[in-house]
């Protein structure tokens, strides 16, 4: 029997240790897309208790904010709301956690967790209720008397090279201007351009935003269709002199129709009157803003990432009472690939293909994503059209080793830009080592296997790439 967790978790073979230990497990991390507060990195936040990092809860200003992985976990298991997002003591809180996770054999959650307390704290005992006081007391300790476990401590233990954000289109950036000019800050740390709301033309607080779109350019309206998209291109070049490298589409589904910049003020002026809008129409709108984006990332060197086929908010009592994105969100089944193509190719057409990377959450739309991007790349950079690493729910050993498998099959794994956290979390840096591991024990497989060569050189250049080298050059870091 192998031991729990130990420095060969996961890696199978003599190979597989072999390309772990000596290429990948050293080298610096790029998260290219995650959602830190990038007013917690500035101010360097401290936290008081593991709670705090890994539950987290309710804000002061109501809101909610924290590991929805884990709130999920816990609501699994029966637990009352109060322990998971509410303001029962802390301790209490680690108490009913550290009973669902007894419980989640089988689940990511479980080795993520147990990564954080190995790399951040030195703790090797598995999380129990019988060693959840010992556990507990360990890790504050350390969170409120070490100094290298602020939120910059745990970027550095993390060996971090770069955090990409996600920010919306009318931030300021205050808080990454006081980074970038902050020169005890080694961790480079870029926005990331998240135009939802203003492409979701349909749900609620368009209105509401398009008016402070319009107010973050210098204006008090947008009157045309014309005036939104200079809007959005004025706030992109704000974002890229600020040293952003990428954009993020969170979309229900791709969408594609071919309309006019015209026939898209038609639609935005139904919009402003309040009048209903039919499907095409609100895909003809979207579909001007995601071209026109395109080309202007294009133009920037900005990558594009669409996330697309999730089911939101499903819960309505919880979305009723927390908000979006707070564990009740579910995979959905949408039959985008055709808009996916005709999108990339419209673009391709006119020379203003960006770099893309694709995620669906759905894991049926791997092979389809594996054969889409082979008919956009180009020369302009290997692997310029990217099938995204396993999004969310698939962000587990079966959905990673499936997705770089199938990648593998339909395209170039080699070029693959790798693994991000996708998380609110300064501890969730484990995810890369998790990945890393799966990777190295998969490629390790195919070369005991006799299905690859045993090249020391080759197979250092496929592993040291999709682990960090890939993502340097892509992100242009």
């Amino acid at each position: 029997m192998k031991a729990f967790m130990d420095k060969d978790f996961l890696l199978e073979t003599e190979t597989a240790r072999h390309l772990f230990h000596d290429y990948a497990e050293k080298l610096p991390l790029v998260d290219y897309h995650c959602h830190l507060n990038p007013q917690e990195i500035y101010e360097d936040r401290r936290f008081d208790n593991l709670v705090e990092v890994w539950l987290g809860g309710q804000n002061p200003d109501g809101s909610f904010a924290g590991d929805h992985y884990k709130w999920r976990l816990m609501r699994s298991n029966g637990v009352e709301e109060d322990y998971i997002t509410g303001n029962k003591p802390p301790y209490e809180r680690f108490l009913k956690f550290a009973e669902a996770l007894e419980m989640a054999i089988g689940n990511p959650m479980y080795h993520w967790c147990h990564l954080e307390l190995q790399q951040f704290f030195g703790v090797y005992e598995p999380l129990t209720v019988e060693s959840a006081p010992r556990i507990w007391e360990i890790c504050n300790d350390k969170l409120r008397n070490d100094p290298d476990m602020s939120a910059r401590g745990l970027i550095a233990k993390a060996n971090v090279a770069f955090i990409g954000t996600t920010d919306d289109p009318i931030d300021d950036l205050a808080w990454h201007e006081k980074i970038a000019n902050d020169k005890t800050i080694s961790v480079v740390v870029g926005p990331s351009y998240r135009p939802d709301k203003a492409v979701n033309i349909h749900k609620a607080g368009w209105k509401e935003y398009m008016e402070n779109l319009a107010r973050s350019v210098g204006k008090e309206t947008l009157p045309t269709m014309a005036d939104v998209l200079d809007a959005l291109t004025q706030r992109l070049e704000y974002f890229h002199a600020r040293g952003c490298k990428v954009s993020d589409h969170g979309l229900d589904y791709v969408p594609f129709q071919a309309y006019t910049v015209a026939q898209a003020d038609a639609v935005y002026q139904k919009a402003l009157r309040g009048e209903a809008l039919s499907v095409q129409e609100v895909e003809g709108f979207q579909t001007v803003i995601l071209l026109h984006l395109g080309k202007a990332y294009a133009r920037l060197n900005i990558a594009m990432q669409l996330h697309y086929s999730c089911l939101r908010n499903n819960n309505a009592r919880i979305f009723k009472l927390q908000g979006a994105d707070t564990g009740i969100d579910a995979i959905a089944q949408n039959t985008c690939g055709g808009n996916i193509a005709q999108l990339l190719s419209a673009l391709e057409e006119e020379g203003a293909l960006p770099k893309t990377i694709l995620y669906s959450l759905n894991p049926a739309d791997n092979a389809q994503l594996g054969t889409l991007i082979g008919c956009f790349q180009d020369a302009t950079i290997p692997g310029k059209v990217q099938h995204g690493s396993a999004w969310w729910f698939n962000d587990n050993k079966t959905g990673m080793i499936d997705q770089m498998t199938s990648l593998g099959n339909l395209g170039l794994l080699g070029n693959f830009v790798g693994m991000l956290t996708d998380s609110r979390s300064f501890l969730s840096y484990a995810r890369h080592d998790y990945f890393r591991r799966i990777l190295c024990n998969l490629v390790g497989s195919w070369v005991e296997n006799g299905e690859y060569p045993n090249n020391d050189t080759a197979l250092k250049k496929i592993v040291e790439g999709v682990s960090y080298r890939n993502a340097v050059r892509y992100f242009d870091l």
